[in-house]
């Protein structure tokens, strides 16, 4: 079969879940069908261009410069956007060079399936009917959450209003393609109400199980890991959170507790953060792993955010007891005290990394009891498969290719 796939980005360096999930799909979708894959192009980032060839066919890459947010030129992005009906997230990837590409490589191929990966590329397509959108997340749920959470008024009002623009948008979109395919059964059944769209359907999240095995031995250098992008604003609000309102409280009774945040570009104030010398952040590093095998819990501490936390999978399949808030382990299949420790108010979270820190017993069996499921049920096979089925599934009449 031949399938057209359309992203913002190459998948190299892969440094973020939505990546991952694209990558480790298609990796195996490259295994049996021809796949031709359009991104934007960083010449910043030669890697991701050169290595594209792990997981497609044939690559296209298509320049275009994405404003980056620390940036003035991106405050006067988010000026000119208050008078558009597009939100600004999604006015950042408007290219008539990639709806230029798009359009060319419709007319010289026959497509078998054609997928648009994510909310924000589907810009660029001008007729969305025979389309697949892979929604990683209900991005309108993220920005109505960052409404509540917001730290100022300005700051929930900007966001209100840019939610209310993403739910017409998401809307609109997930309406014109021929079908919807989610990253859980909760975002599946949520963008069914909340759209009115019928031809939606789910595949898990997925983790290489052999990838992130922990080897033999390994010691403890961390007593808590964060593990995720922090160029990502749901990981910078959930990072603000913690260190504000529950590492304290874990230091009341462990003052010598040693924090680790691992990810790409974290702002300022989490370098800051660094100062105290009980906290590591690292920023872009070559391997995760040896951060969640060195680590005895790993926290997931969001109160914002969409889709599915491969975060989790990944420590699970590390062997890590992972600490997670409702929101951070949203729409995965696990369950407080076999798998995970769930907890939401900073009293709650703090006392259950607590817990896991007092009890190594108790973390063992959370830990194994994780592994065991991603190891089960979770394998990036399994799930590819699934998602091919859904790909290559009967369409009816009025929206075949």
């Amino acid at each position: 079969m031949k399938i057209l796939w359309v992203k913002t980005d190459f998948l190299h360096p892969t440094t973020r879940g939505g990546q991952i999930r694209t990558l480790e799909m298609l990796r195996e979708l490259h295994k049996r069908h021809e796949v031709h894959y359009i991104a934007f192009d960083d010449p910043l980032n030669p890697e991701g261009l050169k290595r594209s060839s792990e997981y497609a066919s044939h690559s296209y890459p298509v320049p275009h410069k994405v404003i980056p947010k620390n940036s003035p030129a991106f405050a006067l992005q988010l000026f000119g956007g208050l008078g558009s009906t597009i939100p600004v997230a999604g006015m950042r990837y408007r290219s008539t060079a990639m709806r230029d590409t798009i359009a060319k490589v419709v007319s010289a191929h026959d497509f078998d399936a054609k997928v648009c990966d994510f909310l924000f590329p589907s810009l660029n397509i001008a007729d969305l009917r025979t389309w697949t959108l892979f929604q990683h997340n209900v991005e309108s749920v993220i920005w109505e959450r960052h409404a509540k959470s917001g730290r100022t008024a300005a700051h929930r009002a900007y966001f209100k209003l840019q939610a209310k623009r993403m739910l017409q948008w998401e809307r609109d979109v997930c309406r014109a393609v021929a079908q919807v395919v989610a990253v859980s059964e909760t975002d599946e059944q949520l963008m069914r109400s909340r759209f009115g769209i019928e031809r939606v359907s789910s595949v898990p999240t997925g983790v290489d199980v052999d990838y992130f095995e922990r080897p033999g031995s390994s010691s403890i250098l961390y007593d808590l890991v964060f593990v995720g992008s922090m160029d990502w604003m749901p990981n910078v609000d959930g990072m603000r959170w913690f260190l504000s309102d529950v590492f304290p409280l874990i230091r009341q009774e462990r003052p010598d507790c040693r924090l680790a945040i691992v990810g790409r570009n974290p702002p300022q104030a989490l370098l800051d953060a660094a100062k105290d010398p009980q906290i590591t952040v690292t920023g872009t590093v070559p391997d995760v792993r040896p951060f969640l095998w060195q680590s005895a819990l790993s926290i997931v501490p969001l109160r914002v955010g969409g889709g599915t936390r491969l975060k989790i999978f990944e420590a699970m399949a590390a062997g890590t007891p992972v600490v997670s808030t409702t929101i951070g382990a949203e729409g995965l299949p696990v369950r407080h005290g076999e798998t995970v420790q769930i907890a939401d108010t900073a009293q709650q979270f703090a006392a259950e990394c607590l817990k896991g820190l007092a009890a190594p017993h108790y973390s063992r069996k959370i830990a194994q009891q994780g592994r065991k499921l991603v190891v089960d049920h979770y394998s990036w096979e399994q799930v590819t498969k699934g998602f091919e089925r859904t790909l290559f599934a009967p369409k009816p009449e009025h929206i075949r290719a």
